[in-house]
């Protein structure tokens, strides 16, 4: 039986980030291969009747030491994003699905996670959007009209729906099987998850 990971994430999940540059060496170490699910976290949050940490004055100035201690044991770029689109990475989101279903989507998934949590850019502005897809190769005009079509839309709305009646509360979410791990330091578990599937 090949060994498989689920992998749910929003690119406005500081924590998202650092487990998706973990995620493929993990993956090669372990055998496994990596399925990427976009979703939504504010609907999942919503759903569940989760908050951000950043709603909790002290817990999230905690997670903020929290992201820098976890970026230097990574030895991986990071810089806290000030820009209020993080509330609502709805297109980026979509973006993730299209470039899914154009075959470009591990190209847009690094540059995306870059651009909002180690150059701290503002990916709720256009012109920032568009310049950020001209320079990986992207057609502006082609990718704002695949995010906005009926199949894009429909998938991200299921990935969603389908993560909430999993149990997902949070991001980034682990599935191996039918069971979830929560959180960027979960590697452990979901190491002994995959040799159990072996």
């Amino acid at each position: 039986m090949a060994r498989t990971i689920e992998f749910l994430f929003d690119y406005g999940s500081p924590f998202s980030y650092l487990a998706s540059l973990q995620l493929p060496g993990f993956a090669r170490r372990n055998n496994a291969a990596v399925i990427y699910r976009p979703i939504l976290l504010g609907a999942a949050l919503k759903a569940t009747g989760n908050q951000s940490p950043m709603a909790v004055p002290a817990k999230g100035r905690y997670m903020a030491i929290e992201l820098r201690r976890w970026a230097a044991r990574y030895n991986v770029p990071f810089r806290l994003n000030p820009y209020p689109f993080l509330g609502n990475t709805i297109m980026l989101m979509r973006g993730a699905v299209a470039a899914q279903k154009h075959g470009n989507f591990g190209i847009y998934h690094d540059l995306v996670f870059k651009a909002v949590w180690a150059e701290a850019l503002d990916l709720g502005d256009d012109a920032v959007r568009t310049r950020l897809l001209e320079r990986a190769g992207f057609t502006p005009a082609s990718f704002a009209a695949a995010i906005e079509s009926r199949e894009v839309k429909d998938e991200l709305r299921r990935n969603t729906d389908q993560a909430i009646a999993r149990g997902v509360f949070g991001a980034p979410s682990f599935f191996v099987g039918g069971e979830m791990f929560w959180g960027n330091d979960r590697f452990d578990f979901i190491e002994e998850a995959l040799r159990k599937q072996s």
